[in-house]
């Protein structure tokens, strides 16, 4: 036991894991980012993302005979894909649309929508079982929640879709709705 090489079989193999779950992790968000158009961002994620695969691969290529290094690798890389999803995700970036289709609580999802602030654009239209209103919902990622709280709320058996928005033309939606705007009642959140 006292020939057993801990720094081979232990010490490296943890360390290409964190490396791993570091630069696949950025690797995500940088995919995610480029999908967004958020150029400035991508740049020195892309830089530190293969500065840390660098280091990653040299230890590997160093002990190509250890297969805990070839595990700690792959484990890294799993775990980094998962890691960036969630980092991703509680970073909400961006904007999406929500289009939400009702039939029966028109008048209240208005109500309840316009009082929390929320812009949107309402279109008369048809559906296969009669008339129905589609609400166009334009909010920024990290308040989608709370709108589909708000939604389900008001009618529980509402169809909605949530989409990604690539970019918005519309200097609106960067300055809060004017006092004279509020609907009765509303007060700025």
């Amino acid at each position: 036991m006292n020939d057993f090489d801990y720094m081979a079989w232990i010490v490296i193999p943890i360390l290409i894991f964190i490396a791993r779950l570091l630069d696949v992790s950025l690797s995500t968000v940088r995919q995610i980012l480029i999908m967004k158009g958020m150029r400035k961002l991508v740049p020195p994620i892309a830089f530190v993302e293969v500065l840390i695969w660098l280091v990653a691969i040299t230890q590997v290529m160093q002990s190509l005979s250890n297969i805990a290094g070839y595990l700690g690798w792959a484990f890294g890389f799993a775990a980094g894909n998962y890691l960036g999803m969630v980092i991703e995700e509680k970073v909400a970036l961006g904007h999406q649309v929500v289009r939400i289709i009702t039939q029966h609580k028109s008048p209240e999802l208005k109500e309840a929508l316009t009082s929390n602030l929320y812009g949107l654009t309402k279109v008369t239209a048809q559906g296969s079982q009669g008339p129905v209103d589609i609400f166009f919902v334009a909010v920024e990622r990290k308040r989608i929640p709370k709108l589909l709280k708000t939604i389900r709320e008001c009618d529980p058996d509402v169809f909605y879709t949530v989409e990604d928005i690539r970019s918005m033309g519309s200097a609106t939606f960067s300055r809060p709705m004017p006092a004279t705007m509020l609907p009765r009642g509303a007060k700025r959140k």
